[in-house]
């Protein structure tokens, strides 16, 4: 059994972090995605919220988990859950140029390998961060995030009873 972690904070997740999370499944025969909180990120959404939202976006692909990060290095987790890889995936040089060296410490702490997945270049632009500050000034990001996680997310925005466009919808 070849099981790898799939690390990030997903606040909120995003449709090109599930292509990748998709395609890591594809590879291997367990995935486990690791949701982290981030100090240096202000979360728009508790623990829980993106772990509950993650497995509904994941129904349909039995082979993967979700489980909560609460301190400590990612190392030990992948230890503690029998991981052989990281999979990251990257949307460009500059995602690769922060990554490698994290990759290098863990495989030097460790021995567990990074697998890096060049994102799907639909996505390339998209981010959790743009996508939440984006969704707050009013702006369409439909197609960037599921459908549920865009209703949770306007919700949070404060954007309840509006379209994905932004328009009052019948009810609102």
């Amino acid at each position: 059994m070849r099981r790898c972690v799939c690390p990030g904070s997903f606040d909120p997740v995003t449709n090109g972090h599930l292509d990748v999370i998709r395609r890591a499944a594809l590879l291997f025969d367990e995935v486990v995605v690791a949701v982290a909180g981030n100090p240096a990120k202000k979360s728009m959404f508790r623990l829980a919220e993106r772990v509950e939202l993650i497995e509904q976006s994941l129904t349909d692909v039995p082979s993967v988990t979700v489980e909560t990060v609460e301190g400590g290095l990612l190392v030990d987790f992948c230890r503690r859950v029998g991981a052989v890889a990281v999979v990251k995936g990257l949307r460009g040089g500059t995602d690769f140029a922060y990554e490698l060296p994290m990759a290098l410490m863990n495989r030097h702490l460790s021995g567990v390998e990074t697998v890096f997945l060049p994102g799907e270049p639909r996505f390339e632009h998209v981010s959790s961060s743009l996508i939440k500050e984006v969704a707050a000034h009013g702006g369409d990001v439909s197609g960037l995030v599921p459908d549920h996680v865009l209703a949770r997310l306007l919700e949070r925005v404060g954007r309840v009873g509006q379209t994905e466009n932004g328009q009052p919808d019948a009810a609102g």
